[in-house]
């Protein structure tokens, strides 16, 4: 109710996370935690609650689990306070939102982004991994994105091109710090570089979140030997 006086109250939007979360219905307190990070991404509490969800969600649906999320709301800038309020004297990062712009073109800059992201997709499932690679570049562009980051990255540990693959896990980790899929890649790709104190760091970053990953196990093991 709160809400519908006003979209996108922040106070709201986490209370209603947290009674999501202890009701177990995890999906929806994902898309809330991830909704206030739009509207303001240095609240800790919204990436304390992203991160916890993505690890029960990973857990109960699997590696897919995105797949099975209710769509996330587009923020209009004239909710997003972040940039209403700037922090003094601190470099401005913008944070996984849609581009700066009118709400209209914001929304409509987010469902582009979204349409050239599953285009990138259907291109990797047929193996053309480097027109993957213009399509993912170009949602980036509208809208900086996780999922969309580790997607590329897979398409350049494909291409061996291990420097690029390392860069996208590494922003993809600034947006969310303990994604499975960008340690594990950028683990990949600093092993093909050959730095494997650093590979050995990420394996161990993921093995913390997630202890029984097989693959992770397994490229550990690969480390110890080289």
């Amino acid at each position: 109710s709160a809400l519908e006086l006003v979209p996108f109250g922040i106070k709201p939007l986490l209370r209603r996370a947290a009674a999501y979360e202890a009701l177990e219905r995890y999906q929806l307190a994902y898309v809330d935690y991830k909704t206030v990070l739009q509207i303001d991404c240095s609240i800790q509490s919204a990436h304390d609650g992203v991160n916890r969800m993505t690890k029960v969600l990973l857990e109960k649906d699997g590696v897919n689990w995105r797949e099975k999320l209710p769509p996330i709301p587009a923020v209009p800038i004239s909710a997003q306070t972040r940039w209403n309020v700037p922090s003094a004297g601190g470099p401005t990062t913008p944070c996984e939102t849609a581009p700066l712009g009118k709400p209209d073109q914001t929304a409509a800059g987010t469902e582009r982004a979204r349409t050239l992201k599953e285009e990138g997709n259907e291109l990797v499932k047929k193996g053309n991994h480097k027109k993957a690679i213009e399509k993912y570049s170009e949602s980036l562009k509208l809208k900086k994105e996780c999922a969309t980051y580790t997607n590329r990255a897979l398409c350049y540990l494909t291409l061996k091109r291990y420097k690029e693959a390392v860069q996208d896990c590494t922003e993809a980790l600034r947006l969310e710090p303990n994604n499975i899929k960008a340690f594990y890649r950028r683990a990949q790709a600093l092993k093909e570089l050959k730095d494997y104190k650093s590979s050995i760091a990420d394996i161990n970053s993921l093995l913390k979140i997630e202890p029984k990953n097989t693959a992770a196990l397994r490229l550990l093991q690969e480390l110890n030997r080289a």
